[in-house]
């Protein structure tokens, strides 16, 4: 885009012409990046809305469809399931959502970290007690955990961190489904169903003498492993704009990712994975300025990590008879090879290159051999 102001002199003649030109491309390149991400997020928005009315659970990758699949298979049983994986993956999502889809889904669901409870307390906390049965008791007694999950679902996170000597008692209620208060004289029968969950190897715990055999016995019914999220890359950007409208909505805010921003999250390995997600994004929604998330709100570990798009020089093969037209389309070829072979889709290949989808399948074309 060209623009011209005349200069006139004092007789209105003209004098000078000062004239400037902008360079539309870099305009134009910025359009078709936006227009991308926009269809982008508008299809992860259309798939969250879509599965917030299927499930509790948001993702696209098959490893998690799978894991779904299941839950809700084991779901119609009342068989003891034990979940599986690191800390951070949902393991009380799944549990939840094994609930929602059980016949139990109108009982409680009660939910138990095994990790803050002090051992000494254990008993009383799981079991409950009568009234005066210790020093420091509730005059009332006190309901046990174990007893409040009657008919529903106890879910017993970081199942590893029960104390050896409360792992034979444990056992006694899973076989039984009875349970005898601190200070009581008669057993309680509860109706309950057992999820558990660790990011421990209970079988090495067993072999070094810190987790009870025929226990591991009675929870390993049902075993279900939850994938780390960087062994399912594509639930990386489901999981960032589902995070991202939760956190608007809960804190009044409008906050958008900068495409930058946006693939520096999707391309991180994630150690902490769906908590460290979800924690990020909420710090990034609270303390970043402007309704723009850039990339130096980011920790220092995103840059770190980040390669966009590279290529060596050494691909490019030069000779003298090499003309700048054939060196271009070499080129050319070179880039889109890079991009598919990081990319899981032409949108994605498009966002990379910086330019628009019909223009990579078009391309996509012309070098078939790609």
């Amino acid at each position: 885009m060209t623009m011209a102001y005349p200069i006139f002199d004092d007789e209105q003649n003209i004098l000078y012409v000062v004239c400037y030109a902008i360079d539309q491309t870099e305009i134009m390149h910025l359009n078709e990046q936006y227009k991308i991400l926009e269809n982008q997020i508008k299809s992860y928005q259309a798939e969250v809305d879509y599965l917030r009315h299927q499930t509790s659970i948001i993702y696209r990758s098959k490893s998690i469809q799978q894991v779904v699949k299941t839950i809700h298979h084991i779901s119609r049983s009342d068989a003891t399931v034990l979940l599986l994986g690191e800390s951070g993956v949902g393991k009380s999502t799944f549990a939840r959502e094994l609930h929602l889809n059980s016949t139990r889904r109108d009982g409680p669901f009660i939910e138990v970290n095994c990790t803050t409870i002090p051992a000494n307390l254990f008993e009383s906390e799981m079991f409950g007690y009568e009234p005066g049965s210790f020093t420091g008791a509730n005059k009332q007694g006190k309901k046990g955990l174990i007893q409040e999950a009657h008919h529903g679902t106890l879910f017993l996170d970081e199942i590893g961190e029960i104390p050896l000597t409360m792992q034979v008692k444990m056992l006694k209620v899973l076989q039984e489904k009875k349970i005898k208060p601190i200070g009581g004289q008669k057993e309680i029968y509860v109706d309950f169903r057992l999820v558990s969950a660790t990011n421990q190897n209970l079988e090495q715990m067993i072999t070094e003498g810190k987790f009870r055999l025929d226990l591991y016995y009675r929870l390993n019914v049902l075993p279900l492993n939850i994938p780390a999220l960087r062994e399912r890359k594509e639930d990386i950007p489901i999981l960032l704009d589902y995070a991202l409208q939760r956190m608007n909505t809960k804190y009044n805010m409008f906050k958008k990712l900068h495409i930058t921003t946006y693939e520096m999250l999707s391309s991180y390995h994630w150690p902490g994975n769906v908590r460290e997600l979800e924690n990020l994004i909420e710090r990034l929604v609270l303390t970043s300025d402007g309704n723009i998330i850039y990339p130096d709100a980011l920790p220092i570990a995103f840059s770190t990590t980040y390669q966009p798009l590279l290529y060596k020089t050494d691909d490019l093969i030069l000779d003298e008879d090499l003309s700048l037209a054939a060196a271009l389309k070499q080129t050319e070829k070179i880039l889109l090879k890079k991009a598919k072979d990081i990319s899981k889709s032409t949108y994605q290949m498009a966002k990379i290159l910086g330019i628009s989808q019909p223009s990579v399948v078009r391309k996509l074309k012309k070098y078939n051999d790609i």
